[in-house]
């Protein structure tokens, strides 16, 4: 999971932002270990069908918009021939339905245009990317479909893949995700894809700035991921204590109590 590929990344972005030199040779180390990436909607295509997956497969994956990954992520992947998904907040994408909410230069709808023809997915990652389980249904299920309605408007064809803003979901969240039509989700998690989890709930594993190459080694391998996200994970369990507390207090509040 990436988000911003920047060589001089504002504050807001910089922590999980990657340097375009180190981005470059995290998809060389990808093809050196002869991993094959493919896209959200075949993997979850090929888990649905029980069709077989290509040899050590992986997902590539872009959160949010930001321009680093037409500018900079797009000329390697292209080098590469590798397929990745890009999940775009619909409102903070420049063009006729900014919100101008965003935290850094985002991408332009020309510029997903082309990341499509290239060979991009395209997905849903909300409108004005909000933490969707704090948010009451009606403005939950604006987000959703506003986005899909967006997409499907700026490129013909609506998003079948959808990724949680902050990698917050919820069983609320995950029905109302699969009743407004996108095929599959994901989150983060910091942990391997694994069929078990189910189509809604997909895990990721998080490449940051600081992610050396050793480190990213190991992640594309599998192997001590756990340990590598252990403060991200204690943080996470802490979080959803914190959410779920916020969320039933605004529910006592909305009905009166």
């Amino acid at each position: 999971m990436y988000h911003a590929v920047a060589a001089e990344p504002n504050d807001a972005t910089r922590a999980l932002s990657v340097a375009p030199r180190a981005f470059a040779e995290q998809m060389a180390a990808i093809a050196d270990r002869g991993l094959t990436p493919i896209g959200t909607a075949e993997l979850a295509a090929a888990w649905r069908s029980g069709r077989p997956l290509p040899r050590r497969p992986v997902l590539i994956t872009f959160d949010d918009g930001y321009e680093g990954v037409h500018r900079h992520a797009l000329p390697v992947l292209a080098e590469h021939g590798f397929p990745a998904t890009l999940f775009v907040s619909t409102g903070w994408l420049r063009g006729p339905y900014d919100t101008g909410r965003a935290l850094d230069t985002m991408l332009g709808w020309d510029q997903v245009r082309e990341l499509a023809a290239a060979g991009v997915e395209i997905g849903g990652h909300s409108h004005t990317h909000p933490q969707l389980d704090q948010l009451p249904e009606d403005r939950l299920r604006f987000e959703l479909i506003h986005c899909k309605e967006i997409v499907a408007d700026q490129l013909g064809a609506a998003p079948v893949s959808f990724a949680y803003p902050y990698g917050y979901s919820d069983r609320r969240v995950r029905r109302a995700v699969r009743e407004t039509g996108y095929a599959q989700a994901l989150a983060v998690g910091n942990g391997l894809a694994r069929r078990a989890q189910g189509p809604y709930a997909l895990r990721r594993v998080t490449v940051r700035r600081g992610t050396g190459p050793d480190e990213f080694a190991r992640l594309i391998e599998g192997r001590a991921i756990a340990r590598t996200f252990v403060r991200d994970r204690a943080l996470t369990k802490g979080y959803a204590v914190l959410r779920g507390t916020r969320r039933l207090r605004g529910w006592w509040s909305r009905a009166g109590a």
